[in-house]
């Protein structure tokens, strides 16, 4: 008859670890539910992407002879 090995939840700093591990995740996932819901966009957003990336501003634009 073989002996079964002793499980590691009998030790106590393993069910210490998975404890705080837990309450980290639930903190994290507590977290980016409060702070991070949804993206902002912001109004008129790729417009002024676009222009700061291409440096298209009116008051430099060249205007026909």
């Amino acid at each position: 008859m073989a002996t079964r090995p002793p499980s590691p939840w009998r030790l106590p700093l393993v069910r210490e670890i998975t404890a705080i591990l837990l309450i980290k995740l639930a903190l994290l996932l507590a977290i980016k539910a409060i702070w991070f819901d949804a993206p902002t966009i912001p109004e008129n957003g790729a417009a002024r992407v676009d222009a700061h990336l291409f440096n298209e501003s009116p008051r430099t634009e060249e205007k026909p002879r």
